[in-house]
């Protein structure tokens, strides 16, 4: 049986902390996707489109990831694209009892899917979307928090809009 993953998230946008759990996944599964959820309650700094684009340009040479879109359940898209996996991110002791409470969840909805949490390195602990979006915001440098072809594509945009 392959083993087949999804690691779900907004990627709003993909930060180093992200990259960081999604390579040191790779090796442990056969396929990994990336599933930018849609959040009716969160409103996006990034389109879906401009989400794809980075984390299809950052794993271009990685034919083991592939990138979904989805609305609803996780693991409804799981069984959409044959995963038998979900992976997920932890930061902190906080992360894991949040976490634990939508892993029990999700196996009491779908018990042939496992979910796999993979901690952060420690430089990424304070790697957040949410404050990398606040620092945006106010015209702040993330640079130091963001894949290369993040940082590029945002240089871009802020170039192009002046």
């Amino acid at each position: 049986m392959k083993r087949i993953a999804l690691f779900p998230g907004t990627f709003d946008p993909i930060t180093l902390g992200h990259t960081d759990i999604i390579n040191r996944a790779l090796p442990l599964f056969d396929k990994l996707y990336i599933g930018i959820g849609r959040n009716t309650n969160k409103k996006p700094m990034f389109s879906e489109e401009e989400r794809m684009n980075w984390i299809k340009l950052i794993y271009a040479n990685n034919e083991k990831v592939e990138v979904v879109i989805y609305e609803g359940l996780t693991v409804d898209c799981c069984k959409k694209i044959g995963a038998n996996f979900i992976l997920r991110g932890i930061r902190y002791v906080s992360d894991f009892e949040y976490e634990k409470s939508i892993a029990d969840m999700n196996r009491s909805i779908a018990n042939q899917i496992e979910t796999v949490f993979l901690t952060c390195l420690p430089q990424y602990t304070s790697v957040a979307s949410t404050l990398v979006r606040d620092v945006l915001k106010y015209g702040g440098d993330v640079s130091n928090f963001l894949p290369d072809a993040v940082n590029k594509a945002i240089a871009d945009k802020n170039n192009n809009s002046n």
